[in-house]
């Protein structure tokens, strides 16, 4: 399947997670939530290894992508448990969303420049400069002074 129609998917499914986060922060304690949803991952993940498994699927692995799948629970939990608070703040999904999903594209694209060595183009740079502008939009900068 092609790239882009597989991210965009996921897109959908980081935009849903954040959406249900947000319904999930007005009625339950932040940390409680957030543990629940790492639950409800995990036994979604147990049950698609499990079915691959059963489908005699081979799983090669290192001790260095088992450290980077380390590190990226670590920070997807603390991430969760952020956007848990955030949202129970009252912000709007309609704002709340855009930022955190925008200031993870920017992360993430920093963390590419910087530790990756990758390159970067106009469209690309053009690209995340929007993305930056829509957060400055969307936060109210011009109260905060931003």
């Amino acid at each position: 399947m092609n790239w882009v129609i597989l991210a965009l998917i996921s897109a959908f499914f980081y935009g849903a997670y954040n959406f249900f986060i947000k319904l999930t922060s007005d009625s339950t304690h932040q940390i409680l939530g957030a543990v629940i949803l790492q639950a409800s991952a995990l036994s979604v993940g147990l049950v698609i290894l499990f079915y691959l498994w059963r489908q005699n699927e081979t799983f090669p692995v290192t001790s260095k992508g088992v450290s980077f799948a380390i590190l990226a629970g670590i920070t997807a939990g603390l991430a969760e448990i952020v956007s848990f608070y955030v949202f129970s703040q009252g912000i709007s999904a309609s704002r709340g969303i855009p930022v955190i999903i925008g200031g993870s594209v920017v992360a993430g694209s920093l963390l590419g420049l910087l530790f990756l060595r990758e390159s970067i183009g106009f469209r690309e740079l053009l690209g995340v400069a929007l993305v930056v502008g829509g957060i400055w939009m969307l936060t109210g900068a011009e109260k905060t002074g931003i």
